[in-house]
């Protein structure tokens, strides 16, 4: 490769990074984020309707999320991605415009759509056109950093959500939603996207090689070289059922994922229970978000962590978890901030593994496979949480959400040294196995 190949693929993944960043920042620069609970109660919503909704946003996730991974597969990817935040802003439009409950359901249903199009399409993009470039061991830096950018999307809502609503009322913040969907969608233009060559005729039986970009793996003769929906849906589902490596890297995404995910929305409740007034919630809720940031920005650190590493990790998460919980403090925060940092850390490494796995054609919908777990295990913990809420407190459920992690460290290490005298066997050094 000369200099110039390289400046040039190096040129191409910077675009393509600043491209990613400035998408995921205004996809979460959603004003309506830190209010909408506030406008579903000034809208005469009881606290049943409005877990109601969030069941419909969740059950809708689950019911796309595959089919959508699988339809990423087969038609543009960039395309689902530009279309992912339109109907969010669509979403934001009708819960302002006409406000109440059968508005709002409608709503979730395309905020659940929306995220399911984005869910597996956009990570099955960067990594290939990271490949096709050469970089695809730049993908755990580059999605940290995205993660990054939009956690500060996020803090920036928080920010001037408050501000614009106290101008606007809820018509300003819903319209400043609906604008950022609509900035997402025009950058999601700018997505570099490899398409295959046009379809070729197969070389003669009994040819040593084929074309590469010609055919998808396991074509026949006379085949289209792009499957349809269901074959690429089949194929994502066979790689994650018949690859062991493939499914465990599966299973790691939602056990990662899920507790913390749910976890970030009793924060404020947790702040409350601390005895602070309610203005100084926010201020809580810094070191949160700062740790955050902070996770996804050092994973081009921690992306040759080992097995053990990992599990480490989880531990350390699970200690500063319990830690920051039970002291019953302000300055538990930082503990928990700290927990926050291993976790969003954790979550990057475990996308990041997961990708590499993935050998087959039906990348988005392996991928979309792990989104329909965390979004499973997600239900499942809101619903631990508010069963161990309800008779020990907030701080008692913030200590029990610590236990999966210790149970998936735990799985870690065993699972590795289940391995460890093969790897010896084999003559590999002990202790590299990835899980």
């Amino acid at each position: 490769m000369t200099l110039t190949s390289v400046w040039v693929a190096d040129t191409r993944v910077r675009r393509l990074s600043a491209t990613l960043y400035g998408y995921l920042f205004l996809v979460d620069l959603v004003l309506l984020y830190p209010v909408y609970v506030l406008l579903f109660g000034d809208t005469g919503l009881t606290v049943g309707q409005i877990s109601a909704l969030f069941v419909i946003w969740s059950l809708t996730a689950i019911v796309l999320e595959v089919p959508s991974g699988a339809w990423a597969d087969t038609v543009s990817r960039r395309l689902l991605l530009c279309l992912a935040p339109l109907l969010t802003s669509a979403c934001f439009a009708l819960w302002v415009l006409v406000p109440s409950w059968w508005a709002f359901a409608l709503g979730f249903v395309l905020w659940g759509a929306g995220g399911a199009l984005r869910s597996g399409a956009l990570e099955a993009l960067v990594f290939t056109e990271l490949d096709r470039l050469g970089a695809a061991g730049r993908y755990a830096r580059t999605m940290g950093r995205a993660r990054t950018a939009g956690v500060l999307g996020a803090l920036a809502s928080i920010g001037l959500a408050g501000p614009v609503l106290a101008v606007g009322g809820y018509p300003a913040v819903g319209a400043a939603s609906v604008l950022s969907g609509v900035l997402a969608a025009a950058v999601a233009t700018r997505f570099p996207e490899h398409c295959p060559d046009a379809p070729a005729p197969l070389p003669p039986t009994g040819s040593p090689t084929v074309p590469a970009g010609r055919l998808r793996d396991g074509a026949a003769d006379g085949e289209e070289t792009e499957p349809g929906w269901w074959a690429s849906l089949r194929a994502g589902l066979a790689e994650t059922h018949a690859d062991r490596r493939v499914r465990a890297a599966v299973l790691l995404v939602p056990a990662v994922t899920a507790v913390w995910g749910t976890l970030d929305e009793y924060t404020p409740l947790l702040a409350r229970d601390v005895g602070v007034t309610a203005s100084t919630v926010p201020l809580l809720l810094l070191p949160i978000w700062l740790g955050m940031t902070v996770g996804g920005l050092l994973a081009p650190t921690a992306e040759r962590l080992t097995t053990p590493g990992f599990a480490g990790l989880l531990v350390l998460a699970a200690v500063a978890l319990v830690a920051g919980a039970v002291v019953r403090h302000p300055g538990g925060f930082v503990l928990l901030g700290v927990a926050f940092c291993a976790l969003q850390l954790a979550t990057v490494l475990a996308d990041a593994r997961l990708q590499a796995r993935i050998t087959g054609p039906g990348r988005a919908t392996v991928t979309s496979v792990a989104g329909v777990g965390t979004d499973l295990a997600m239900i499942v913990a809101y619903g631990g949480y508010a069963l161990v809420a309800a008779r020990g407190g907030h701080v008692v459920a913030f200590a029990v959400a610590a236990v999966p992690y210790l149970l998936v460290a735990g799985a870690l290490v065993a699972s590795g040294w289940a391995r460890r005298p093969a790897a010896c066997a084999a003559g590999l050094p002990a202790g590299t196995g990835d899980g």
